[in-house]
């Protein structure tokens, strides 16, 4: 009886503990959370982004790789295989890679340090330990944390839902929310494999580049189809367009829009050149943002990105940065006039 009452004892006891494991506060996943990155030297992720920012959703999909300290690699390509980019970033520096124009550009920058990144997993992390007043609930399956965020256009996309894995805190989804809680933008892991091997040259620009190219077909040069031109969705309060040129050149045509009210801006566009595989990369100004569809190249008064074979340009005395990334987000449809 003394030994069948302990194994009764020690049954309940397990049993308790296991509830407790399944019921961690928000403060001891924060903890787990902490000594997780402490653990994590590297790892390789996919996931599934969606844009809702234009007339229709955007998808993409994403690889990410990440080694410490500083090494990056994020393929972004389109679902129809007509966009593709990849930001790479190692020891000389972080490049943009368009491979379908021939295209790479360097930034001397600290991305993806300088603000928040959806699909990476410590940019997450950190959004979750520096928001002292993040929400938290837990379900069966995932722990749920609602943070502010930390991009260049934050005022427009103020909160983030970012949904972990119980089983091993991996990330599940991640949710980024305008101002009405809505989701525009919204990352679906698929799988990520902790604590990787990369092959020693895996970060190495010139194979990167190299493979992208291989990977992507480069675009007609002949290509007499012209491109449809696009105007912006969302516009700041008091804006409205008050004129559109359209300028012959070598290249075809450029679009020149001007837009004024209690703010001005002009919104250039033109097919895009491709270059000989044979250039070098070219040293930009700003910073790498990413647009969903695209990552542009971001400075005070100018943001300026490349989409289905199309280089654009937004260029402002009188535009925040937040409003050039909402305005660049929202090219994508056709007149709205």
């Amino acid at each position: 009886m003394r030994k069948s009452l302990f194994g009764v004892l020690l049954g309940i006891i397990l049993l308790l503990g296991l509830a407790g494991c399944g019921t961690k506060s928000q403060g001891d996943v924060i903890k787990a959370l902490d000594e997780k990155m402490d653990e994590v030297s590297s790892y390789q992720a996919k996931a599934k982004l969606t844009l809702k920012t234009g007339t229709e959703p955007q998808v993409y999909d994403v690889e990410i790789w990440y080694k410490q300290p500083h090494y990056y690699r994020v393929s972004l390509k389109n679902a129809e295989k007509n966009q593709n980019q990849m930001i790479l970033r190692n020891d000389e520096g972080v490049f943009v890679i368009t491979p379908a124009l021939n295209k790479s550009f360097r930034f001397q920058s600290d991305w993806p340090k300088n603000s928040s990144q959806a699909y990476l997993y410590e940019s997450l992390v950190k959004d979750i330990l520096s928001d002292k007043k993040a929400s938290f609930k837990a379900t069966k399956q995932y722990y749920v944390f609602e943070t502010k965020t930390n991009y260049p256009n934050s005022k427009v996309i103020p909160k983030q839902e970012i949904t972990l894995s119980k089983k091993d805190l991996s990330p599940i989804s991640v949710k980024v929310m305008d101002t009405d809680m809505n989701a525009l933008l919204t990352v679906q892991f698929s799988k990520i494999e902790f604590n990787k091997k990369f092959d020693q040259d895996a970060f190495d620009t010139t194979k990167n580049m190299t493979g992208a190219r291989l990977e992507v077909p480069t675009m007609a040069k002949e290509g007499n189809a012209a491109a449809e031109v696009m105007y912006p969705v969302n516009l700041p309060k008091g804006v409205e367009q008050l004129d559109e040129k359209e300028v012959a050149t070598d290249n075809g045509k450029r679009i020149i829009m001007t837009f004024g009210g209690e703010k001005s801006f002009t919104l250039i566009q033109e097919k895009a050149r491709v270059l000989p595989t044979t250039s070098t990369s070219v040293l930009v100004n700003g910073e790498p943002v990413d647009l969903g569809f695209a990552v542009g190249a971001l400075t005070d008064h100018s943001l300026s990105w490349s989409y289905k074979g199309v280089d654009f340009m937004i260029a402002s005395d009188d535009l925040t940065k937040d409003e050039m990334v909402m305005i660049a987000r929202s090219v994508q449809g056709k007149s709205i006039k």
